[in-house]
Formats: structure tokens, sequence, C-alpha cells
């Protein structure tokens, strides 16, 4: 029997891999290049042939038409001027995000900040919510705050992925640990399926490609990138490079050729 959250599923990854592209940044750091012009962006972006994106609830309710591909409403929120950019609050509900027509959910979770516990609850009760109108929940799960002494240990890595998996969340996001060999141990680790998080802005894509092809070689489902697209000369040949590489099995250098052939 297929289930709704199956049916969700299946429009926000294709083949069982996922590559989305998050764009939730305007509220943390406000309109930066790519967002300033979002609806822009998320045309090329489908163009390029990501499977899903994920916005604030507000971009989807302000967008002119209905989108193309599948789709994640994210209802964590903090700013970077606030009193504790690390506290992200809960600001939304599983119901809002049916009501939108959302293939999916997601929240982030900062593991090792102060409001720590906080953030736990949210994930916990979202989870809940989520499972009992059959929508997906992703959960981007971060080594964040007082308690970190190395954000990219793959132990810390570890531990924080599975408190995603461990407290309900479908699809646990979580940053790149470096290299393949440590990140397959974070993926082993988690009960739950996971995605790698693009992480800040490179100048290079060679470097963002070969860091998506670690991830699924490791074991992941997919990639969740932003910046490293959103900020993109040519968000949509971005795209399709890291499709080849997601979806296609492509190598690094047949995903990079993607690039420097249509970009001329």
């Amino acid at each position: 029997m297929v289930a709704g959250k199956d049916v969700r599923l299946s429009r926000i990854t294709e083949r069982g891999k996922m590559l989305c592209i998050p764009m939730d940044h305007g509220i943390t750091a406000g309109p930066m290049k790519g967002l300033d012009k979002i609806y822009e962006t998320i045309e090329k972006i489908e163009k390029g042939g990501a499977t899903a994106f994920l916005v604030q609830k507000g971009i989807i309710k302000h967008m002119k038409r209905v989108p193309n591909i599948g789709f994640i409403v994210h209802f964590s929120a903090s700013t970077s001027i606030g009193p504790d950019p690390n506290w992200k609050v809960r600001v939304g509900s599983a119901l809002s995000a049916i009501r939108l027509g959302a293939d999916g959910l997601s929240v982030h979770i900062n593991i090792g900040c102060k409001m720590e516990p906080y953030m736990l609850r949210k994930l916990g009760l979202l989870a809940d919510e989520c499972d009992s109108l059959g929508l997906p929940m992703i959960a981007m799960m971060y080594p964040r705050g007082e308690g970190v002494k190395d954000p990219n240990d793959p132990n810390i890595l570890a531990h924080v992925a599975r408190v995603g998996a461990e407290l309900g969340a479908d699809i646990v996001k979580v940053p790149f640990s470096g290299d393949e060999k440590t990140f397959r141990k974070v993926v082993e680790a988690c009960p739950a399926p996971i995605v790698m998080a693009g992480g800040p802005k490179v100048d290079s894509d060679e470097a963002v490609l070969s860091m998506a092809r670690a991830a699924m070689d490791a074991g992941a489902i997919g990639v969740t990138i932003g910046r490293n697209v959103f900020m993109h000369e040519f968000p949509d040949l971005i795209v399709k490079a890291l499709r080849a590489i997601v979806i296609e099995d492509a190598d690094v250098k047949e995903a990079l050729s993607i690039i420097e052939t249509k970009s001329k």
C-alpha cells in the first residue's frame, strides 16, 4: 500500500536520490545574491533538474505560479543580527505545510548550544505532527555552539545525525566531514537516510562537485546545496552538473564538463 508520505517523498526525490536547493537564507542573512530575485533563481533551478527546492512559507505564498518541481517548507528561523543566531525557533506547523501544498517540512537544529533542549523538543514534536499527516520531515542537524570544539569532527557529526534520526526525522541533513571515509562512518551510524549539507560559498566548481561525489560514494542519498548554487553565475548549469553526479552517477570530470562547455 502506498501512503501519503511515500507519494510526497517521490516528489522531492528521483530514483531514490535527492538534489535539493535550500534557499531559506533570506531570514538569516537577508536578500543576498541569488535570493534578491528568488523567483528567477527558482526557475533556473527547475531548468537545471533539481528534484526539489526549500524555502520559507512566505516565498511559496507569494509565488505567482505552481512550482514545477517538489518543494519543502522550512519552519525554523533566526537572524544573524538577533540576540542568539544559533537558537532556531519554530515558525510553523505540519498542518500549515500541508495547506501550502508542500511535499515536505524541514527544521534546523543546532546541537551543542545553550538552547539545544528547546530545539530538541521542537524536533520531536514536529516529527509526530508530520507522521500524523503523512508529511516527510527533513532535519537539518548542525554541531554549533558553546559545546562544540570541532564542528568537522566525524564523531560529533555522527552524534548530531543520530539525534535527528532518533527523534523521528525521515531524512537527516548534516555537514560534510571532509572526506569519503569519515563521512561513510556518519552515514552508517545513522538509521535515517542522509543528505549532505553544502556549506559555505567556495570559489571552485570542482570543489563543490568533488564534495558531492564523495558524499554519494559514502552512501548519502543526495545533497542539499544552497549558496554554491543560488550565488553561482550559472545556477542552472551547476545544478545540471550536480544532477549528473547525484542522479546519473557521473564522475567529477564528466560533471565539470557540463559547466565548462555550456558556460562558454
